[in-house]
């Protein structure tokens, strides 16, 4: 059964914006895709979709499109945005959720017939390339010669991404509402030694707390922070001086480098329109991605 979410935080997690739709572990199968050694699809959710914590049997890999996927592994959070993928090792426990309206493309990949081997979950670098051969393996009409040949193409081409983006929840006690609060509402603008002062324990005890859960201090973990939520508000069409402004920047340019630091570029750089790989590709669909 799938329930509409009421809008609680889940501890780690994204406040879940009121609508949300929860997928239930029960809920999600993952399709026989013997013998293919990759099988491709598509997903559109109408509604912002969030899956609660599941494994699969085959390494995973997924990519939006017009939005954004977030990813809870552990005390990790992914945040997978336009030209950048997601490759989930079989096995690994992990959550997700789904911009609505975001073109969710996903793989699965066989463990056994993959010579390319990621331990970790890794970000992924969605070229043109790529994302052609993905979807050509979505297609139900290929010979068995024609996707072999397109899946080890596949494999040579998959690399990691120059960016591995993910924020790490500290789970430390002595920070814990610090994470929860900013983590719902990361423009809340108190400084580490406000927080000090309201939770009656040291700076310097906050700071350790930060470096070793997190190896961040506290201004840099919010900042990644802030980070991870703009490419979020940016897929889904908000303007810089909006995101700025949300986020609890005083001014736009003070975002802009924020951005830069973190990211090695500029916000509107990194959300630039991309065409399109394949238009007809909703009609081609073989498989239903689950994140």
């Amino acid at each position: 059964m799938i329930e509409p979410d009421r809008g609680e935080a889940g501890p780690g997690m994204w406040r879940r914006d009121a609508g949300t739709v929860v997928v239930p572990p029960a809920a999600l199968q993952e399709q026989a895709v013997e013998p293919y050694a990759i099988v491709a699809g598509l997903h559109v959710p109408r509604v912002a979709t969030e899956w609660s914590a599941h494994t699969h049997r085959r390494h995973e890999l997924v990519w939006v499109r017009g939005g954004t996927l977030t990813s809870r592994v552990g005390n990790r959070i992914f945040t997978v945005s336009e030209g950048n993928g997601l490759w989930m090792p079989a096995g690994t426990l992990h959550a997700g959720r789904a911009t609505a309206g975001a073109r969710f493309y996903g793989a699965f990949i066989a463990p056994d017939r993959t010579p390319v081997a990621f331990e970790e979950p890794t970000a992924i670098a969605m070229t043109p390339l790529l994302e052609s051969l993905l979807t050509h393996l979505s297609g139900t009409d290929l010979d068995p010669g024609a996707r072999g040949r397109a899946e080890s193409v596949v494999f040579d081409v998959l690399r990691p991404s120059e960016r591995q983006f993910a924020l790490r929840v500290p789970g430390d006690a002595r920070i814990d509402v610090i994470a929860e609060v900013l983590l719902d509402d990361p423009a809340d603008p108190r400084s580490l030694e406000e927080w000090a002062r309201e939770l009656d324990v040291s700076d310097r005890t906050l700071t350790r707390a930060f470096r070793q859960s997190t190896g961040l201090s506290f201004a840099q973990w919010r900042q990644a922070l802030r980070v991870h939520r703009a490419l979020m508000l940016l897929a889904e069409g908000f303007d810089v001086t909006t995101v700025s402004a949300v986020l609890g920047y005083t001014r736009p340019s003070t975002f802009i480098a924020a951005f830069r630091r973190v990211m090695g570029t500029t916000p509107g750089a990194f959300h630039a329109p991309a065409d399109p790989v394949e238009p007809g590709v909703p009609n081609r669909v073989s498989a239903v991605p689950n994140c």
